[in-house]
């Protein structure tokens, strides 16, 4: 009876884990980035991306090596041009000759169904680089009505989280003054084209930024006491929900309340510098492993409960060419031999022979300057494309001086002391 009593309970533990950290996550796309010399070649990613139940990938690039690789698999793309394009793609016959080699080139056998022109192009604060955002995107989708793939493939952009000027209370986000103008211009395109707005978060940084006020708990999904919009009268859990719904509060304040909004970035490095606090295996698990479930549970956000999450992980390898501090090559699910960066439940493959892809992928593509809420627009100080790296000196201003924020922080850890 003892012996049974005692499989029992470790049965059901076993249990327990696997309902934690699910093996397969539907509906999960992950950003597949290569800045790196040490990557399997794609078509040996594919068995490792189907472990991961991943049926997205985002590209920084249009890779003509993954898009050939990924042919028939179902796996659904978005592809992007890099910021340094954007003068160029503003041509329409430029865009048009880009579409043609890069999309409609691989359609149907690959799924293309969105194209990211630019990525994080407003925080840069480069005049003649945001001038030249919408114009491109306007073209590349003026180049999909010629070749007749409207209905098939998105126009749109990604924008760090620091071009809300205000972020806490979520009921109060509210996008920068001097970014309004320009960001309601892309806001009637996606209301024309029917495309996502894309957001970059990275609740990572507001931890980094202060590890004594924040809590890690509510930034890793973890059970803590959370806090109450009051205005809203929501509660929140954690952070990544509280900054979404801060879009959604400034969209709505400029009357865009339909807009879709989906993440294009967000994860948890699983190694970094001394002074990088967080920046551990546990907590990628916590992160990531906490992430996926949310987004198989199909739970929306506090203000919009009926919305499912569409998000993508960053990323799926550690990138070993990334400058910057040692967390920006660990941000990967996986090292590059295949094997899990930490245990997720993912069986992982073995690569160790099939290492041949180099850094030439999605480092010529945009990318992931990132901060927590809330924001300011200083734009990362390493790329001019805005890939190369993901740390911004946005965080150290977290809160703007906002004591509504800084004290629900403050009560948050010392309620779970």
């Amino acid at each position: 009876m003892a012996a049974a009593a005692l499989a029992t309970l470790l049965l059901l533990q076993l249990f327990s884990v696997l309902l934690q950290y699910p093996s397969s996550v539907s509906s999960v796309g992950i950003n597949y980035g290569q800045i790196a010399n040490n990557l399997p070649a794609p078509e040996n990613v594919i068995p490792l991306v189907k472990s991961v139940g991943a049926t997205r990938l985002k590209l920084y690039d249009a890779d003509p090596k993954v898009l050939r690789a990924f042919a028939n698999t179902g796996v659904e793309f978005i592809v992007s041009i890099g910021n340094e394009c954007l003068s160029k793609i503003r041509d329409p016959k430029q865009a048009k000759a880009w579409v043609k080699s890069n999309v409609q080139a691989y359609l149907p056998a690959t799924k293309i169904s969105c194209i990211a022109v630019g990525n994080e192009v407003l925080t840069f604060n480069d005049t003649s680089l945001s001038s030249n955002l919408l114009p491109a995107m306007q073209s590349v989708y003026g180049a999909l009505v010629d070749l007749n793939l409207q209905n098939q493939v998105v126009v749109t952009t990604a924008h760090s989280l620091a071009v809300l000027q205000t972020s806490y209370p979520p009921s109060a986000g509210r996008f920068r003054q001097d970014l309004t103008g320009c960001i309601t211009q892309i806001l009637n395109f996606h209301m024309k084209t029917g495309s996502p707005f894309l957001i970059n978060a990275y609740p990572y940084f507001a931890y980094k930024a202060n590890p004594k006020q924040v809590s890690l708990d509510f930034v890793l999904f973890q059970q803590n006491p959370g806090i109450v919009d009051p205005v809203s009268n929501l509660h929140y859990d954690n952070m990544l929900f509280a900054q979404i719904d801060a879009v959604h509060s400034a969209l709505e304040c400029l009357g865009f309340k339909k807009v879709c909004v989906q993440i294009s970035e967000t994860g948890w490095p699983s190694k970094g510098d001394a002074d990088e606090a967080g920046a551990t295996p546990e907590n990628a698990k916590k992160y990531n492993g906490n992430l996926l479930k949310l987004i198989s549970d199909k739970k929306g956000t506090p203000m919009r409960p009926n919305t499912d999450l569409n998000i993508y992980v960053f990323a799926l390898f550690n990138e070993n060419m990334k400058p910057g501090p040692t967390s920006e090559r660990n941000y990967g699910l996986f090292k590059p031999d295949g094997s899990p960066a930490y245990y997720l439940g993912f069986k992982g493959a073995d690569f160790t022979s099939a290492n041949s892809s180099s850094s030439s992928g999605g480092g010529s593509g945009s990318g992931v300057a990132s901060t927590g809420p809330p924001l300011t627009s200083s734009p990362p100080a390493s790329s001019s494309t805005g890939y190369l790296s993901i740390t911004s000196d946005a965080v150290k201003h977290i809160g703007n001086g906002n004591p509504w924020l800084l004290c629900l922080l403050i009560l948050l850890v010392t309620n779970s002391l």
